[in-house]
């Protein structure tokens, strides 16, 4: 089973002397594949050590960024979207758990 990888993954691989099987996906698949690479990013950032959670941090929000794209959105409006929901309903930071 394949999986989405970054651009350059490909001829990463080339570097290092074997041929990449690369398929170019269509819009519909692309979109099931970015949401399938956000739950595998997820689970890194949770499972990752402490050393290395800002480079899986960084994963997920490349991924966050591609799936803005591709429904047709700049991540500023994403960023001005976010920043106008914590004004209203707040953030993360108090640490509030709501039982």
């Amino acid at each position: 089973m394949g999986k989405l990888v970054r651009d350059k993954i490909p001829d990463i691989i080339r570097r290092d002397g074997r041929e990449p099987v690369v398929t170019v996906l269509g819009e519909a698949p692309y979109r099931e594949a970015l949401l399938a690479k956000l739950f595998e990013e997820a689970a890194e950032l949770r499972d990752a050590p402490v050393e290395e959670v800002p480079e899986e941090i960084a994963d997920v929000l490349e991924v966050l960024r591609a799936l803005a794209q591709v429904h047709g959105y700049e991540w500023e409006d994403i960023e001005r979207l976010a920043d106008a929901k914590c004004a209203e309903r707040g953030g993360f930071r108090g640490r509030l758990y709501l039982a």
